[in-house]
């Protein structure tokens, strides 16, 4: 199955028994019963038995149960941004229970409540939910849940393995309203782990999610490196890692406009386009989220400053790609970029950029398959990640797998309902994802890195006083002019030393896309026990960050930027 009929297959679902007959004559056509290994593929390079190169592995026990993963993303997000639950209590769950108290339904009785009309109903172990109340409160897509109404969510979540945490389990257990019966329950007893063919990853890391993984460094040893160390770098995944053979890996390209459609190979860009590289900083959207979260809670993974990193990516310019194709920039026009990863009904990790950053040769967009002189690895993308420095890190899509040069955004989750940030009055029941446009630029941002009490020792100077360490950073290539500190609760600024920023030949105004570490030497009285510092950054267009997280506290805690304030206690 090619790249494009794998995507048609999901974007032409419209409904959930057109999704079941859709993948049913999928696998039927590839000869393959519903009780084997299914390989969920990128591609296959032939019409014969070739096995795909891009495997995320699942089995499928029944052909319908694969409309029932999409009802798990409304619970993923629910508990995946929102922990707060007043019931959230260490008793066990009850799912592989049967409840006295509650009547027991058939497979069939279930699928009868299919629609907000009839409730909405699906099964976990030998739980029966009616999910209807909680459809309006996911941050999900409406459309997603629905997929899996009427049938079982355990496949879903044998992917998206926190679920089987017990304060989501408890959560869930508030909607149940009956039993079912036990012949009727899907059995994963065959089923492969998606996640079991995951990269090694850093044990010093600081874990914000295991599955899917998410993890960031130590500040402190963030800062020691202008150039982040690809094992200091920090990984953001939303879903399994593909595995990609690289000799059968090709990436597609459409041009709406034209009709033009090419697939190219990793070769291809190495030989066929000139090599050229650019220094920048990605960041991921919820980067120091976990501040926000301080002043009031918000949805999202606990970020501390260390969801960033400073690299030299090095490929192909996206601008030259384009233009090879017979490309003209447009004021209108949107690149939309997909990745091999994907969830179990064959949807891509998707975002989109504009295209006039992509056509802009001083956009610096790269088309990368190198990380600091280094071939990508796979929690980093590989074979080829896009790179669009300056923006947020949402869009910089790794594995990726096609390109489409179009009139409107991607329709992904990812770009339309979620990575937009809202005034602080909006909360969950008032939120309307379509009024806000998605994040590109990133504002301007510090963060005091050293020391770090959980981690660093302090560090004083001959003459008493203690070295502050951070980072500075404004999106959109501004530079950093200045970072202000203060110990005195800002009745008095002073200007660190900007000791590394990207100040080279070929950097100019609007391309600096890389990050500006900076310290300073704050004096301690000799009995003094506590001090608290804070930083701010100014960009080259003035641009100052926020004093606090009050005022630009958003429901999904993303672009904070308030700020940077750290206590040492100095004992």
């Amino acid at each position: 199955m090619s790249y494009s009929s794998a995507m048609n297959i999901s974007k032409a679902v419209i409904g959930k028994s057109q999704l079941l007959r859709t993948i049913g004559h999928s696998l039927r056509n590839k000869n393959r019963s519903t009780n084997v290994l299914t390989a969920l593929s990128v591609r296959n390079y032939n019409n014969n038995s070739k096995e795909e190169h891009f495997k995320v592995n699942w089995n499928v026990n029944n052909i319908y149960i694969i409309a029932a993963i999409s009802t798990g993303i409304g619970f993923t997000s629910y508990y995946y941004y929102n922990k707060k639950d007043a019931d959230c209590a260490e008793e066990q769950p009850k799912h592989e229970t049967v409840r006295r108290d509650l009547p027991t339904y058939s497979a069939q009785d279930v699928a009868k409540h299919s629609n907000e009309k009839t409730g909405v109903w699906v099964t976990y172990g030998i739980g029966v939910y009616d999910i209807t109340k909680f459809i309006s409160e996911h941050p999900g897509s409406k459309k997603n849940i629905m997929l899996g109404a009427g049938t079982s969510i355990e496949p879903f979540w044998h992917t998206y393995q926190f679920h089987k945490e017990a304060k989501i389990l408890k959560m869930l257990e508030k909607y149940r309203v009956g039993n079912l019966k036990p012949e009727d329950r899907i059995s994963l007893q065959n089923q492969g782990n998606p996640y079991d063919n995951e990269p090694v990853r850093n044990l010093d890391f600081i874990e914000r999610s295991k599955i899917p993984y998410n993890a960031e460094p130590h500040l402190a040893k963030l800062v020691e490196h202008f150039i982040t160390p690809v094992e200091l770098f920090y990984v953001r995944n939303h879903l399994p890692v593909p595995d990609i053979n690289i000799d059968e890996y090709e990436l597609e390209v459409e041009v709406t406009s034209t009709g033009v459609s090419k697939t190219f190979s990793l070769n291809d860009l190495k030989t066929k386009f000139e090599k050229a590289g650019v220094t920048a900083v990605v960041m991921c959207g919820g980067n120091r989220r976990s501040e926000m979260n301080a002043v009031k809670e918000v949805r999202g993974l606990g970020w501390s400053g260390g969801a960033c990193g400073n690299a030299i990516f090095t490929g192909v310019r996206l601008c030259d790609f384009l233009a090879a194709l017979g490309v003209k920039s447009t004021e209108k026009g949107h690149v939309i970029l997909e990745g091999y990863d994907r969830d179990p009904t064959y949807t891509p990790y998707s975002a989109s950029i504009p295209l006039s950053k992509a056509m802009d040769p001083r956009g610096d967009v790269i088309l990368a398959y190198e990380m600091n002189g280094e071939p990508l690895n796979r929690d980093h993308g590989f074979p080829l990640r896009c790179i669009v420095p300056g923006v947020v890190g949402a869009r910089q899509v790794k594995w990726l797998g096609r390109i489409v040069i179009g009139d409107v955004e991607s329709d992904s989750h990812w770009q339309q309902n979620d990575y937009k940030a809202f005034s602080p009055s909006v909360d969950w029941d008032t939120v309307d994802f379509s009024k806000a446009p998605a994040i590109q630029n990133m504002p301007v941002t510090s963060a005091i890195c050293s020391p770090n009490p959980d981690y660093h020792e302090i560090k004083f100077g001959p003459d008493g006083s203690m070295e502050v360490k951070g980072y500075a950073y404004s999106g959109g290539g501004n530079k950093i002019i200045r970072v202000d500190v203060t110990w005195d609760q800002g009745k008095t600024w002073h200007p660190a030393d900007l000791v590394q920023l990207d100040d080279g030949e070929n950097v100019s105004a609007g391309r600096h896309y890389a990050w500006t570490l900076w310290n300073i030497n704050v004096p301690v009285e000799k009995n003094q026990h506590y001090v608290e510092v804070w930083s701010k950054a100014v960009d080259s267009n003035y641009n100052c960050q926020p004093e606090t997280f009050k005022n630009t506290w958003n429901l999904r805690g993303v672009v904070a930027n308030a700020y940077s304030r750290i206590g040492i206690n100095l004992k």
